[in-house]
Parts: structure tokens; sequence; C-alpha cells
């Protein structure tokens, strides 16, 4: 069953005001889309205003990162899907291993499609999830929920920080046991939802655009990105290997028929290059 004095406080948060549009129902089709992109403009801005919690995120995560340690997500619905996603896209785009940056969703991988009842409300499944990939002191761990105050994400930095991980959050309300647990917090508050309490809308865009800044410094700052390409890249289809052959092209200056051999024979444009100036 649900946890009414739990619901009682997250109905005061930001994210569970009251829309300030009225009869959206009666509205043209024109009319919502350009009061959706109203709202829409606001989300950057209240990014803008968390850089410097968003800086301090990232430094710490990417020292740890730098000594071999690991990042993990962790949150439930809209939330929980964009740390499983941002973590999915870290291997392809700069060929880390596949357990370097995880996300772990409320319910299991089920629940990426399908929405699982009351998972989010158990405090100590998190800690438990997070068990399977043996978390320990020299990794990271994010607590990723719109409202500041989901038991799953709260229970799990908790349990975390006692152990010596350490432990942010990305959020979209000011304060809530979610910060309190976090030792980097990060809150953008970008107002009440177009649709009132839908938060798959601004403050899932919100932490979306938080995610792909932090996963993109941390890998940057690992040497993952060399100018400005993505040197580690998987060569996973016939678009990734035309543009890596162009990349070895450039750095080399030589023909394309040469850079393709090469990309071929060392399975990236990293190694490629390495094995041609070494």
């Amino acid at each position: 069953m649900p946890n009414f004095t739990q619901m009682s406080t997250t109905m005061d948060r930001i994210t569970e005001q009251d829309s300030n549009y009225r009869d959206i129902d009666k509205m043209s089709v024109l009319e919502i889309l350009k009061n959706i992109n109203e709202e829409d403009k606001l989300v950057p801005l209240a990014v803008e205003k968390a850089l410097p919690q968003i800086e301090k995120l990232a430094v710490a995560v990417a020292e740890r990162m730098q000594n071999g340690g690991r990042l993990f997500y962790i949150g439930a619905g809209t939330s929980g899907r964009l740390g499983v996603v941002d973590a999915s896209e870290c291997p392809p785009t700069f060929g880390v291993d596949f357990d370097k940056v995880v996300g772990i969703i409320a319910g299991g991988d089920a629940a990426i499609r399908k929405a699982v009842e009351f998972a989010e409300d158990d405090e100590q499944q998190a800690w438990t999830d997070l068990q399977a990939y043996n978390i320990n002191e020299t990794d990271c761990l994010i607590g990723l929920a719109a409202s500041g105050t989901t038991p799953y994400v709260v229970g799990g930095l908790n349990k975390a920080r006692e152990h010596g991980v350490l432990t942010g959050c990305i959020i979209c309300n000011v304060g809530g046991p979610i910060v309190a647990a976090s030792d980097f917090p990060v809150e953008v508050v970008a107002g009440p939802e177009f649709i009132t309490g839908s938060t798959r809308m601004k403050s899932g865009t919100a932490q979306k655009l938080v995610l792909n800044m932090l996963s993109t410094t941390v890998m940057i700052k690992l040497g993952r990105v060399k100018g400005n390409k993505m040197v580690d890249m998987q060569l996973t289809n016939h678009k990734l290997v035309d543009r890596g052959t162009k990349m070895v092209m450039k750095e080399l200056n030589i023909d394309q028929e040469l850079a393709a051999s090469l990309l071929k024979k060392y399975g990236s444009v990293r190694k490629a290059v390495e094995s041609s100036k070494g």
C-alpha cells in the first residue's frame, strides 16, 4: 500500500504544484503545442542556475572513476528510465566497458517498458539491487528523482553512504530527503509541469540534460574524447564506420581506402591513429 504520509509530503513539492494553465483539454492543438514549448524554454535556464552544483558532482565522479571506480544511477519511473538510457549509451559512445556506468530502475528491467506498482516505495530494494554489482567505496551512486522524495532512491543513497560510496542526486525540487542523503546534490527547479505532476515533461527533460552534461564531461576527463571526436566509439553500424574512417583520414592525412583498412584492422579510431603515429 502507498505511504500516505509520503504522498502528502510529495504534494507540497514544486513538481506537484498545479499547472499554470487552465482548461488544457479545451485548447486547440496549436495552443497546446505552443504552451508546452513555452514551458520547455524554462528548462535550460533552470539547468544553467544549477551549473555550480553540476560542476562539483562531475569533478567528484571523474576523480573516483579515474581511480577505477564505477558510476551507478538509481531511480524509479521516468527518472529510472533516463538513468538506464544514459548508462547504456556510454559504451557505444565512449568505448567504456558495459559495467563502468550502470543504470538501475525500481522494479527491474521490466519496469523500463511497463510500470511496476509501488516499486518506488520500497526503501530497502535499491541497496539489494546494488549488491548484485558488488558496489563499494570506490564507486559513485547518483539518485534520480524529480520529487526528491522517492523512498527507493532515498534508501539506496543512505545505505550507500554508510558504506563509503560517493553519493549525488539530480532532482527538480529544492531540499528533501534525497538531498540530505547526497554528498553532491543537483537541484534543477523549472517550476510546475504543463500537466500537473507529469514529471516526464519538464522535469524529465531537465534530468536528461544534466545526465548528458555529467556523463559527457566525465568521459572527456577520462580521456575518451580527443579534440572534439569520439575516438573510442564502438563501430556498430555503417554510419559509425564511415564517421570513423573520415576521422582517421583527417588525423593522418591519408586517403579513404587506407583509412578504412586501418580502422578495420585496429577496431577503433584511437588505435588506428596511434598505430600509425607510434
